[in-house]
């Protein structure tokens, strides 16, 4: 759900961006006597990205390949002539020496640029200046467009953030309650949702840098994108301790007081900072159930070991919790003037 609200947002504001783009590059290469004004348009279109730093690289790319192109076409249309052979012997050198040189997102514009020289059929300085203005004024709008506005992701990154920390906290009621009766069917759907926020939350915790130009702020935007790293790394955890849980099919005594466990860290994970609770009454657990008596059948064994691996990875878990809570707390000031 979140990831297509966040397509069709962006897809909007781009849409939006690149038909302001072609408008005003059009409209200027006619004012400017441009031939064709329409390829400042079409040049416009290419050069409109989804964020500022994107944009900026998108147009330096595209104009130098172009102008590299230009330079390679014109040297052989002199040589041999304006051929469509031609035109296959330039896409064969040109080609690998652009994407070599790591311009191939600029060989589209390149040949938008070399097409116009082989239809009229001349090389000149007139013409390469042509060129190269059409280059600047359809690029160049694009750039100011890209520039002009960004949408902020703040508000949206706070959003992701408490879902993912609900869908954590879910997940641990879950475990909870399959530890107290494991009889009890469930589909672990959370878990692919909260896979999807994540995700969602390091796209746009990478979008909103990439948006900040130089000088700006950005320290929030990093504890994001280190907030999201983290629990994309804390999923993997939790799988982990799926694995386990599915190899408990019986209620246990142990199971019972890992299920109490997990009730207090469905708890925990929504708060701002690192309260320790779950992590004390982990070492509790652990000594208990070195305390108690050994199992006694094969299948006892195997389902005690499965809960104890669990703990173990939950102490993997809160490791990684417990490092990011810190952080949190250091940055709750900044993030509740946002």
């Amino acid at each position: 759900m979140h990831g297509q609200e966040s397509v069709g947002s962006n897809m909007g504001i781009r849409v939006i961006k690149t038909a302001l783009a072609a408008l005003a590059a059009i409209y200027t290469a006619f004012y400017l006597g441009l031939e064709p004004a329409l390829a400042a348009g079409l040049l416009a279109i290419l050069g409109v990205e989804v964020t500022r730093m994107k944009g900026l690289k998108s147009a330096f790319v595209r104009f130098v390949a172009s102008v590299l192109g230009l330079f390679f076409a014109s040297i052989l249309f002199l040589l041999l002539g304006f051929h469509i052979w031609t035109i296959s012997l330039f896409i064969l050198i040109a080609f690998p020496i652009l994407s070599r040189l790591q311009l191939k997102d600029g060989i589209t514009t390149s040949a938008v640029i070399v097409f116009h020289v082989y239809a009229r059929e001349e090389v000149t300085w007139g013409l390469i200046g042509n060129e190269v203005m059409l280059l600047i004024v359809g690029l160049g709008f694009a750039t100011v467009v890209n520039m002009l506005y960004m949408p902020r992701e703040d508000e949206k990154l706070l959003a992701l953030r408490h879902r993912t920390e609900a869908l954590f906290g879910t997940l641990f009621e879950r475990m909870a309650q399959t530890l107290r009766n494991p009889a009890e069917v469930w589909s672990g759907s959370e878990l692919l949702e909260a896979s999807n926020v994540v995700q969602e939350g390091l796209r746009r915790a990478e979008m909103g840098l990439e948006n900040r130009v130089w000088g700006q702020n950005t320290q929030h935007l990093r504890y994001w994108r280190t907030y999201f790293e983290m629990r994309h790394l804390q999923l993997d955890s939790i799988s982990q301790m799926l694995l386990r849980l599915a190899l408990v099919y019986e209620k246990l005594p142990q199971g019972e007081l890992a299920a109490e466990l997990f009730d207090l860290l469905a708890d925990e994970v929504k708060s701002d900072v690192y309260e320790g609770g779950v992590e004390r009454q982990l070492e509790l657990l652990v000594s208990r159930f070195r305390a108690m008596p050994l199992p006694e059948s094969r299948e006892e064994f195997e389902m005690r070991a499965a809960i104890l691996e669990m703990i173990h990875e939950l102490n993997r878990y809160l490791a990684m919790a417990k490092k990011m809570k810190r952080q949190k707390a250091e940055t709750k000031r900044l993030m509740t003037a946002l």
